[in-house]
């Protein structure tokens, strides 16, 4: 999965001869899972048709302040809305004349009244003539466009529309998606750090085809495992059985069975880890002796005598050194007290409570309400919703401890 993946892209095209590449831009951006919207200066429809983009997009054109229909009831093509919208504002190709005018606040049309309207990251990606390109004053524009903390993707030696040869056509679409995702990974909050997180449940043997086990359906970690990818971070998810799969490649996906196994493999990489999340229901009891063979109903109920599990949680606080530490508690009476205790024990940084008496939410469910806690007793508490969005918040509350 791409950086690009889930993210909003503003797409802005001027009037020159190299919008002719942006339909491949737009299947590229839309590939890597990035949602795009493209807005146009009046002239662009010169050198590409809405309709193509529209069609690539999967979303309307603009390129006017008012939508086209009924002409005694115009709509407005909200500039502020679209600006505010997107997570990065890509303006391919950038004519000599969209240069100026970004540079100077100049804003005689839709595109320029968005890019004025902006708080994304802007990326600029020039085309012109080889003259025109190497001018001063162009040159003067696009350093200012740089000292006002966009990114510029510089323009290319080639052959150009007037037949001559030199620096000024646009960088081609896969370069230019190789370079939004080096920027975005660059500046991703987690990037250059290690995440060991933990999920789904273990299955503790009672003989070879049964087992002791829970609900868990490991939703709520690999969530987190995506989520954590996605902000820039190298994940090793350690997860017991579940019927789940990790897309991302930053995610090195340690399938496990039991408790040990789980064990074993937190261990294996703790160390080296600067965040760590216990979200995986470990079992804590196990059959002390399983047996070798099948128990058959004839011999009659057999009975099980159960041992504990070692508390990987507890010695990953025992041994914490830098490491964020966050665990979860799944509770069912005196929660927030039961939980608070649970974070003091196992020496955490904080943990996450959920409970079994809101509907709809915990063990099996696409769905969670949790209430986060620090070591220091605070609390912040969110509504149910997908655990997709669960994740996101748990990492608005680890980013600012980090």
């Amino acid at each position: 999965m791409s950086v690009l993946s889930g993210k909003k892209v503003l797409l802005g095209i001027t009037g020159g001869i190299a919008a002719y590449k942006t339909p491949l831009l737009v299947r590229a951006l839309v590939k890597k899972g990035a949602e795009v919207k493209v807005v146009m200066t009046p002239s662009a429809p010169d050198f590409v048709t809405p309709l193509t983009l529209s069609t690539l997009s999967n979303n309307p054109v603009v390129s006017t302040f008012t939508a086209e229909g009924d002409s005694d009831h115009p709509a407005w093509n909200n500039h502020v809305e679209l600006a505010l919208w997107a997570d990065l504002f890509l303006i391919a190709p950038a004519t000599s004349n969209t240069l100026s005018s970004m540079a100077h606040a100049r804003c005689n049309n839709l595109l320029l009244a968005c890019y004025l309207s902006a708080q994304c990251p802007i990326f600029i990606a020039p085309a012109m003539d080889l003259d025109m390109y190497a001018h001063p004053a162009n040159q003067a524009n696009m350093e200012k466009l740089l000292s006002f903390g966009h990114s510029i993707f510089p323009a290319q030696e080639g052959f150009l529309a007037s037949g001559l040869e030199g620096k000024g056509r646009m960088m081609e679409p896969e370069e230019i998606i190789c370079g939004l995702e080096e920027n975005l990974q660059a500046k991703a909050p987690l990037n250059g750090k290690q995440v060991l997180i933990t999920a789904g449940p273990t299955y503790e043997a009672i003989d070879p085809v049964r087992f002791i086990g829970n609900h868990s359906s490991g939703k709520m970690g690999f969530a987190l495992a995506e989520e954590a990818a996605a902000l820039g971070a190298r994940v090793v998810l350690v997860s017991g059985p579940t019927a789940l799969s990790v897309e991302h490649p930053n995610i090195h996906l340690v399938p496990v069975t039991s408790a040990a196994q789980m064990h074993a493999a937190v261990f294996e990489h703790y160390a080296k880890m600067d965040v760590a999340i216990a979200a995986a229901a470990v079992a804590d009891f196990r059959p002390s002796s399983p047996a070798e063979q099948k128990i058959k109903k004839q011999t009659g109920l057999p009975q099980i005598h159960l041992t504990e599990t070692v508390d990987i949680l507890a010695q990953m606080g025992h041994e914490k050194k830098s490491q964020f530490l966050l665990g979860f508690a799944l509770e069912t009476e005196n929660e927030l007290s039961n939980a608070k205790g649970k974070c003091a024990r196992k020496n955490l940084d904080a943990i996450v409570l959920n409970s079994l008496n809101d509907s709809d939410a915990g063990f099996g469910g696409s769905q969670n309400k949790i209430t986060y806690i620090k070591n220091d007793g605070s609390t912040v508490s969110f509504n149910l919703k997908p655990k997709t969005a669960v994740a996101k918040d748990i990492f608005t509350q680890i980013l600012p401890a980090l």
